[in-house]
């Protein structure tokens, strides 16, 4: 079976979400992992195929450092349709390789990626309670400009990782005054994510730096 491809799998897990997994964050583009049916933020490496065990990551990096030119199944447990498959990857170095090594450099390059995934070990359980559903964008706003659906939109996560408490997108927006804020956006009407850019600022003449509520209550 090549690479990117899928099977069911057997695993004890079931439709019971795992006590703890390496959560995906990330898949980068060109990498291994883009040409598989990985999702970010809904899927969650739970063991490797054969095992039942949760890897640690010293095990991981093991496993694929062993498997690279290789096929290597990942056990993966996705939190929106509550199941567990196989997925086939094969790890390689070349896709992160410069064409053309800079032979007048002088800092040490970091090993490249061999997966081009991003993940943190968590309770799957807890690892989406922090989500901000998009109720109203007001007209001009920032929050327009960058496309958010009302309704439609959920903001899972952004380029810095997961929404770890209901005050971690306050204090990233308030960071990020007059900058480009990328986060990542869940589409219910599409089932699909997209990376949005906001521009959080006072000057674009509404309430709030985004001009978006969210959730039951909470406005920014």
């Amino acid at each position: 079976m090549g690479a990117g491809q899928s099977t069911a799998s057997n695993s004890p897990h079931g439709t019971h979400p795992p006590a703890r997994a390496l959560h995906i964050l990330r898949v980068t583009p060109a990498s291994p992992a883009s040409f598989t049916n990985i999702e970010p933020f809904f899927d969650f490496v739970v063991g490797l195929s054969g095992s039942e065990s949760v890897p640690d990551a010293h095990e991981l990096e093991r496993m694929v450092d062993s498997h690279e030119g290789k096929t290597l199944g990942l056990l993966v447990w996705n939190s929106k349709s509550q199941e567990t498959r196989v997925v086939d990857i094969i790890p390689s170095r070349a896709w992160a390789l410069p064409a053309t090594p800079n032979p007048n450099s002088k800092e040490p390059e970091a090993p490249p990626s061999l997966l081009g995934l991003s993940m943190r070990l968590c309770e799957p359980i807890y690892a989406n309670d922090n989500v901000w559903h998009v109720l109203d964008v007001l007209e001009g706003s920032p929050a327009e400009s960058a496309g958010l659906v009302p309704y439609g939109d959920w903001i899972i996560g952004w380029s810095g990782g997961v929404l770890g408490s209901e005050s971690d997108f306050y204090d990233v927006v308030e960071a990020h005054i007059d900058k480009p804020l990328r986060v990542y956006v869940y589409s219910y009407d599409f089932d699909a994510i997209r990376e949005v850019v906001l521009v959080p600022n006072r000057q674009w003449g509404g309430e709030g730096l985004l001009g978006c509520v969210f959730g039951c209550v909470s406005s920014l």
